[in-house]
């Protein structure tokens, strides 16, 4: 035992290194004691992986290359070791792979509808379910359970998790490379908070369809990003829950003043579309119905306000614009007509000098492209988005489809940018499907580089069947005509509050779901909301 111990000593004094393992990325030298000690853990957990690990998926006729995690400061140009771990390319005997990037309404739709027996499927995206959007903004005060407006791609389509040779990733994509039918991904725990190294792989496509949506416009105004609350996917509604439920909390606490109990309880919403309209419709009837009674000691400070640049709902017809205004002022929203400037933590500043205090910042101001959309060398269209041609092909690269918000007409196909609409994206969804499974697939050409002549039949014509908002207070707005200028019916009141009820029901995927969106809104319509639970 000393011998072996002094042995020990001797080689860590000479600096041997024991370890002879020559698959070890090399990372760069920092002077600074913390940044060591992590470089040495890394390198250790690198020292524990095999530099080529093929891993045979069995029963699913595909094999891998194993790739090393690394950190976020790791850049694949540090070294020229690294080796992306990947799903390859589909043989002779598979069925064609289709990859489709996203889980909204486009995607969720066309994995609904695609057939599994001549395609598999892998579908990525950073989130593992579609959102009911148009709901959303009742699970913020409490109106319907998170729950009952998510449903899991994994019953949206089933083979993604029962068919061999289908999957879900949960990852980004970073990159396309439409030369060699690949798409290039990255885990995110920065949404999870699980502690993982994110790491890299690669998948091989035969199709490829791109429906991963859009962000939130800022116009580049300071403070939005780190102050203001998106209304998009779940987790916002979570944290818009929260803030609002918290400032009612501590407001009533001894020892708040009474400015900062008004600063505290007034909600601004920044935009005057269809999910400001709700959402404000929305939390003045949480207001006027739930927390008038349960936070009576501060009922008297809580306030909404509705700022939009122009007038609220703009595509909407003058007369349904005009009874929305009323509604919503009648139950306490107040309209203010101005363009943000600024927002600071806790306030925000408009154009004319206007300082605005505010304890929750709901910014709903319409969507644009993705970052991640602008950084792909595809053509675009006006606005930004990936251009497509009548058929949802980028016409400038083979076997790439693109759908949603993220994809707008070519100029020279002479058709306009569809507005970025669930329906939107649910009809081109419909389309795509139809495309692949009657069309490509029945002429054999799902494979890589193999449907550049055939005929894909009538091109994808879209036909707008109206816009419906809710007001609160069991009113909504229907407004059924094609486009703004047609004719058409057009309501507003209680009917139109059960139309919107009625549509917006038929409209969520799964009967499970409509069984919970159904027992929720009885359970409100009973008891009220919840307005204690976080």
């Amino acid at each position: 035992m000393a011998l072996a111990r002094i042995s020990r000593n001797w080689r860590r004094s000479s600096g041997t290194n024991t370890n002879t393992n020559s698959s070890i990325i090399p990372f760069p030298n920092t002077s600074h004691s913390t940044s060591n000690a992590k470089t040495v853990r890394r390198i250790l957990y690198l020292q524990s992986l095999t530099k080529a690990d093929h891993m045979n998926f069995e029963g699913r006729r595909t094999h891998g290359i194993q790739g090393y995690r690394f950190g976020h400061a790791m850049r694949i140009s540090e070294t020229e070791n690294f080796h992306y771990a990947s799903l390859e390319p589909t043989k002779p005997g598979d069925k064609p792979r289709v990859v489709v990037l996203g889980t909204g309404w486009g995607a969720c739709r066309f994995l609904k509808g695609i057939d599994t027996t001549i395609y598999d499927i892998v579908c990525i995206s950073p989130r593992n379910h579609m959102v009911f959007t148009p709901l959303l903004a009742s699970t913020c005060v409490g109106t319907l359970e998170l729950r009952s407006v998510t449903e899991p791609v994994g019953r949206v389509q089933p083979a993604l998790a029962k068919h061999p040779g289908s999957y879900f990733y949960l990852a980004s994509c970073t990159d396309i490379d439409t030369k060699k039918h690949e798409v290039y991904c990255e885990t995110d725990d920065n949404n999870h908070g699980l502690g993982y190294e994110p790491y890299r792989f690669k998948v091989a496509y035969d199709k490829l369809v791109i429906a991963s949506g859009a962000e939130p416009l800022t116009f580049g105004i300071k403070g939005v990003k780190e102050h203001a609350h998106f209304l998009r996917e779940v987790s916002h509604a979570q944290e818009i829950r929260k803030k609002l439920l918290l400032n009612l909390m501590v407001s009533e606490n001894p020892g708040v003043s009474e400015e900062e109990k008004e600063r505290m309880l007034h909600c601004v919403v920044i935009g005057g579309g269809p999910t400001g309209v709700e959402f404000s419709g929305e939390l003045s009837d949480f207001i006027v119905r739930d927390v008038f009674q349960r936070y009576a000691h501060v009922k008297n400070y809580v306030r909404v306000t509705l700022i939009e640049a122009n007038e609220i709902l703009s595509s909407f017809d003058v007369g349904l614009r005009q009874y929305a205004m009323k509604h919503l002022t009648k139950y306490g929203v107040r309209l203010v007509r101005g363009v943000v400037k600024e927002v600071q933590p806790q306030k925000l500043i408009l154009s004319d000098g206007s300082v605005v205090p505010y304890g929750l910042l709901v910014w709903s101001t319409g969507v644009g492209p993705s970052q991640f959309i602008k950084s792909l060398h595809l053509p675009k269209s006006p606005g930004g988005r990936i251009g497509v041609d009548e058929w949802l092909r980028v016409p400038s690269v083979e076997d790439v489809f693109a759908l949603g918000d993220c994809a707008g007409f070519l100029e020279h196909t002479g058709r306009q940018v569809l507005p970025a609409l669930a329906q939107v994206a649910e009809r081109e969804g419909k389309f795509l499907v139809e495309l692949f499974n009657k069309k490509i697939g029945k002429q054999n050409a799902g494979r890589a580089y193999s449907a550049k002549d055939i005929d894909l039949g009538d091109p994808f014509v879209y036909k707008h069947l109206g816009s419906m908002a809710s007001v609160g207070r069991y009113k909504a707005l229907v407004d059924l005509s094609q486009s703004k200028d047609a004719g058409g019916v057009s309501m507003a009141g209680f009917v139109s509050w059960l139309i919107w009820r009625s549509a917006y029901l038929t409209r969520v995927l799964s009967w499970r779901n409509r069984f919970y969106v159904a027992i929720n809104w009885a359970t409100t319509l009973v008891f009220g909301r919840d307005n204690t639970r976080i």
